[in-house]
């Protein structure tokens, strides 16, 4: 077998992606990205090449153009389909076209079709994006430019020849390399930059550090997503931003008016962030695809990703209140729940799930959440307990909007806290589920531990909602205000919210205004204030104008999904706006055209497929087969390109998604044990202490004195004994032992522990003993620790 690997002509020459070059331009909160894709055709004859590449689900494309020699085509935004009719007719007559679209059903997918290159040219690609950089729990704002793009796993009763091919090689072979720079501009001075990938050291640009440059290391391979950290000094500064109107554009119109952002981070009172509910209905929606027994990363001591998944389970159950009720669910292919309603949390019902949780597999075909979800909404809502839904999942499914557009149908029944795992995850997916569903979403990526950013969902979960959220305006007169972003639905602490409106007419007088977002939290009403200057200072560039627009475009997508005889007049709105704003949407595509000769392609144009790193393909020479180059061309070249029969091969492992090979799609997320695959591990017993420790816990949170607690304390039952206060209870030493232990051995790692922390020390006050400073400095003086009494909540 020749081993090929999607990289190589039908003469083993390479395909023409040559490299990637990305200059960010980060201001604040807010980056700017421009993305060069130089192609080159080393063929003897014209050639087509596609490529279908991941992109920020939320960002908003807003430039396309195409330089060829010293020749530069800047790409219209056009209605999609009269765009994809240009593109062939440009084609047919022997001139060269660019097409840039996004995939019908994911906001994250975008195909770009570069058209008859002539033998021994190239052409270099710019696409410009604006994204918002992601807050995380350590105050870094997050700046990803994905690389991996995982097959979509396609469920049976979707019509395939709508979706993308995604073609994909192990990550160590994509044949490009990534140049990337970026010039980080902020109101607060830049304490530091921390990458996933190898960078040149950071460069300050004036002194009082607001201004800085960095770049990747040269020789970068682009196998992976390229994630940037920026840590600011202040970070949870409010601001406020006003961006003036263009000049050439029509007065009262959204590129013609001054636009806003404002950045808002809600500060709840400490009574309210130490205040934990104690009921709720917790239901866990685990992805069990095949796509799940890869490893988190690529480090020596990575995990598997449903390995990953049970550890974090066993936290989260251990963590929950007494008198709650909860779920678990597994899906893939199918789905199953450990009960067939919730359950009130309970010693038994706890352990019964630890048991079943401990024989997860990733054993349950394709990835299909949609038919869980209809199932979980279809159960009533248990009275006083207000439903909250944890999804955790690679991400990578081909229905993103579906089962985005479900979540949202059911808002008002419960919250959703989604979790993206792995490289590659759908940004679209996860921050849809969240957004729609009034939670938080998180992504778990290279050595990123699942548990602490779980454990923060959590809490937030835990914490009393905030109900009633209004956004009232103060402006002068003659100043109106028109919202673009959609109604804020959900506010956390210290998280940022982030509001876009629209500044219609003038005012000859006072140049201020405010804004505040007032809500109600156990039953207070709680104010949040911040001014800003209405007029803008300088050229303020468009930024700001686009994102304003891409906020209002996706919420108009979204109402046009839901049907109804608004759809159309819906459907020409988001046009319209799309067209005025210059960002791509569902409804448009850029093309660009370049005359060339007039004279028709003779035969077929060569259609090469460009590959995007994946760590969905194994290793071996199956996977070097598995995105062979030669191609048919297409019956139609506008269309996205569609998934051909499936086929069967006996020697490669589950895999959560379709894969293109030798001209057919071999769908790997349908293999299980009866098609003679056996790969995946019986899960282990815990290694780390700290799992074992927690394993050890009980549903009230109090720990037994047993040979497997003085095991994890690496002490002898008798040294447990002896040591233990004239009087105690026995379960009351070792919770005190157990706390002891956990602040003083593992204190960095509370963020995962700190539940069963306070439910062991509320158990503990409630038995309602004396003994309890005796316990601590008996236990401190056996375990060699210094942890005050106080420091345990005791």
């Amino acid at each position: 077998m020749v081993n090929c690997c999607g990289l190589v002509t039908v003469k083993n020459e390479p395909v023409p992606l040559k490299s990637v070059a990305v200059d960010v331009r980060v201001q604040g909160h807010v980056a700017t990205v421009t993305s060069t894709l130089l192609y080159v055709n080393g063929e003897e004859r014209p050639l087509e090449a596609v490529f279908v590449f991941p992109l920020p689900g939320e960002c908003a494309l807003c430039h396309f153009s195409a330089k060829l020699g010293d020749t530069e085509v800047v790409a219209k935004l056009q209605d999609k389909q009269k765009a994809r009719e240009q593109y062939d007719d440009a084609l047919s007559s022997g001139h060269q076209a660019f097409l840039l679209e996004e995939s019908d059903q994911s906001p994250d997918v975008f195909q770009l079709n570069v058209g008859s290159l002539p033998p021994g040219e190239s052409a270099a690609i710019t696409l410009v994006y604006i994204s918002e950089l992601a807050m995380q729990a350590d105050d870094a704002l997050r700046f990803c430019l994905p690389a991996v793009l995982n097959p979509r796993y396609t469920p049976q009763e979707m019509d395939r020849s709508k979706m993308a091919t995604v073609t994909s090689v192990p990550a160590g072979m994509v044949p490009y390399t990534l140049a990337l720079s970026a010039h980080l501009s902020s109101p607060q001075p830049i304490s530091k930059v921390e990458s996933n990938c190898a960078l040149e050291p950071l460069v300050y640009l004036n002194a009082d550090k607001t201004q800085a440059t960095v770049s990747l290391s040269s020789g970068h391979v682009f196998d992976r997503d390229v994630e940037l950290l920026l840590y600011y000094q202040d970070a949870h500064e409010p601001t406020a931003i006003v961006e003036g109107g263009q000049d050439s554009a029509e007065p009262g119109s959204l590129m013609g008016d001054p636009v806003v952002m404002l950045s808002f981070y809600p500060e709840f009172p400490a009574a309210v962030t130490s205040s934990l509910t104690t009921c709720g209905e917790f239901i866990f929606v685990v992805d069990r695809s095949g796509s799940m027994d890869f490893r988190m990363h690529s480090g020596k001591d990575a995990k598997m990703r449903i390995e990953s998944a049970r550890d974090t389970l066993l936290l989260l159950l251990k963590s929950l209140p007494m008198g709650c009720f909860f779920n678990i669910y597994g899906f893939g292919s199918r789905f199953e729940s450990f009960f067939p309603k919730s359950v009130e949390y309970k010693q038994n019902t706890m352990d019964e799930a630890l048991q079943k949780v401990n024989g997860m597999r990733a054993d349950m075909g394709g990835t299909e959440i949609l038919e869980p979800l209809k199932h979980i909404y279809s159960q009533p809502c248990i009275p006083s307990h207000p439903r909250q839904l944890f999804i955790f999942t690679d991400g990578e499914v081909g229905n993103t909007k579906q089962v985005v557009d479900l979540v949202k149908l059911n808002v008002n029944s419960h919250r959703c806290f989604s979790f993206g795992i792995g490289q590659g995850a759908s940004t679209a997916l996860i921050n849809g589920l969240a957004q729609e569903g009034s939670g938080h979403a998180q992504f778990i990526t290279g050595t990123d531990r699942m548990q602490p950013k779980v454990m923060q969902s959590l809490r937030y979960a835990l914490q009393p909602a905030v109900k009633d959220i209004s956004v009232v305006w103060d402006l002068p007169d003659g100043v109106s205000v028109t919202t673009l972003s959609p109604p804020l639905k959900v506010l956390f602490h210290g998280q940022r919210a982030l509001l876009y409106a629209q500044l219609k007419g003038e005012s000859s007088g006072n140049p201020e205004g405010s804004v505040t977002i007032q809500y109600n939290l156990l039953e207070e009403t709680v104010k949040n204030q911040l001014g800003f200057c209405l007029k803008p200072t300088g050229d303020t560039g468009e930024t700001l104008h686009r994102l304003g627009a891409r906020a209002l475009i996706r919420s108009l997508e979204v109402e046009e999904r839901a049907g109804g005889p608004e759809a159309a007049a819906l459907r020409e709105k988001l046009l319209q706006l799309s067209l005025q704003s210059g960002v791509s949407s569902t409804h448009t595509a850029f093309i660009a055209i370049h005359k060339g000769s007039g004279q028709a392609v003779q035969g077929s144009l060569l259609r090469r497929t460009i590959p995007t790193p994946s760590y969905m393909v194994p290793c071996g020479p199956i996977a070097m087969c598995c995105s062979m180059a030669s191609m048919a061309p297409r019956a139609r070249m506008a269309k996205m390109a569609p998934m051909a029969p499936m086929g069967k091969m006996s020697s490669m492992a589950p895999m959560g998604g379709r894969i293109a090979m030798d001209s057919q799609m071999f769908d790997c997320a349908m293999l299980d044990e009866e098609d003679g695959f056996d790969v995946v591990q019986e899960p282990e017993s815990f290694t780390d202490p700290l799992l074992q420790l927690i394993s050890l816990q009980k549903a009230s949170g109090s720990w037994e004195m047993d040979s497997s607690m003085a095991k994890v304390l690496v002490k002898s039952d008798d040294d447990l004994a002896k040591l233990m206060p004239l009087g105690a209870d026995k379960a009351v030493w070792a919770t005190t032992l157990a706390l002891i232990w956990l602040y003083g051995s593992r204190l960095e790692a509370r963020d995962e522990w700190q539940f069963v922390a306070m439910k062991a020390a509320s158990w503990i006050q409630a038995q309602k003993v004396g003994c309890v400073s005796q316990c601590v400095q008996a236990g401190n003086a056996l375990l060699g620790c210094q942890v005050q009494q106080k420091t345990l909540g005791l």
